[in-house]
């Protein structure tokens, strides 16, 4: 933190055009840094080597540019900071909460399809547990005998770690209005991957490590995200890194009322541009 102000950060991914719902992202967290003379800060979160491009980062900069927004250089970008995912991942791992999961997608679909109670989380099944109880001698010698691998959070084990009530501090609003100070309930995510089998971070632990190193006090974001508070605060305490707090906001929707996506094809700020659209006809809309 600056001066007593926030610091917030936009992180887009360069895997397609921004649309208005990365538009209104970036100007909530820019008006909140000024609000406070704060610092706004734009991150790449570019760890998707397969789907990140150069073109797209390019894009983002004009993009936010046109919007008027302006951001501390130099840029971070995830790509260039994997040494920093890997020691966290490996003082989890050395500290026991972590464990290697050989299943694929298919085996875990199986799996939760032959149980009737399978356990569900926000965003539905949970991971089964499959690969939680191998015993130790068979997980090294898969690991030794090169069988691909992702490294899941033992979640059990990780509540056991920590001392007291997890808690963060709400500046927005939650999905179900969740606001002020909030109890995190990490548990109902299950054992997450936190490393991928090509041995990339997940998103999970490389945005926790990368708001940690780069100051941000509030973490501003969609109202999406907010399931994923609850994990990111149990990272946070695993890892001993300091705590911000956070501000979800609403979705941008179309006019069907889905949720813009860049998957889903939804209009780029360059076709509003190219269509006359002006940034202050956005702000107007977005209520800005």
């Amino acid at each position: 933190m600056s001066g007593g102000g926030e610091t917030t950060r936009f992180a887009p991914s360069p895997t397609g055009r921004l649309h208005a719902g990365h538009a209104f992202a970036a100007l909530f967290a820019a008006r909140a840094a000024a609000e406070t003379g704060g610092r706004f800060l734009l991150r790449i979160e570019d760890i998707d080597a397969g789907r990140a491009r150069t073109e797209f980062e390019a894009a983002i900069f004009e993009d936010l540019a046109w919007l008027g927004l302006d951001w501390e250089r130099p840029v971070r970008r995830q790509s260039e900071h994997r040494a920093d995912y890997d020691a966290a991942i490996a003082r989890l791992e050395a500290a026991g909460l972590l464990y290697p999961c050989f299943c694929t997608r298919s085996e875990i679909a199986a799996e939760i399809a032959r149980s009737a109670d399978a356990p569900q989380g926000p965003d539905g099944p949970l991971y089964p547990g499959i690969c939680r109880a191998l015993p130790a001698a068979e997980r090294a010698a898969r690991r030794a005998g090169g069988e691909p691998f992702a490294l899941r959070l033992d979640m059990a084990r990780a509540l056991e770690a920590v001392r007291g009530p997890l808690v963060f501090e709400e500046r927005g609003r939650g999905p179900a209005g969740e606001h002020g100070r909030i109890q995190a309930l990490p548990g109902a995510l299950g054992d997450v991957v936190l490393a991928r089998k090509d041995g990339g971070a997940s998103y999970h632990i490389a945005v926790t490590v990368d708001d940690a190193l780069q100051g941000v006090s509030l973490v501003t974001r969609g109202e999406d995200l907010f399931a994923s508070t609850h994990l990111h605060r149990l990272l946070l305490a695993l890892l001993g890194l300091p705590v911000p707090r956070w501000q979800h906001h609403r979705l941008i929707r179309d006019a069907a009322g889905a949720r813009l996506a860049k998957r889903t094809g939804g209009t780029s700020l360059a076709d509003l541009r190219a269509a006359g659209v002006t940034p202050q006809a956005l702000l107007a809309e977005f209520g800005l």
